[in-house]
């Protein structure tokens, strides 16, 4: 597999080496680890959003604070009100 790295694309170079940097491993095992890493670390922000136990606004910063370019994270309440 090839990533384009040139032109516009440019920004994938700085992206891939922080990722190496961060795993501390070469540039291809760290596009691997990250690839395997993020769907469990959006599950588990959606798993903490989820919390009953957490005010709105606290799930508003969470998700404003786990949200990235690619990932954005958002909380939505529903009021419902029933009359007879």
């Amino acid at each position: 597999m090839r990533i384009r790295t040139d032109g516009d694309y440019a920004y994938r170079r700085d992206a891939i080496e922080r990722a190496a940097d961060f795993y501390d491993c070469n540039k291809t095992k760290a596009v691997v680890s990250a690839c395997d890493d993020v769907p469990h670390f959006v599950q588990a922000a959606r798993q903490v959003l989820a919390r009953d136990d957490l005010t709105l606004e606290q799930r508003r910063e969470i998700a404003e604070t786990l949200s990235t370019r690619a990932v954005n994270f958002e909380v939505n309440t529903e009021i419902v009100v029933n009359t007879e």
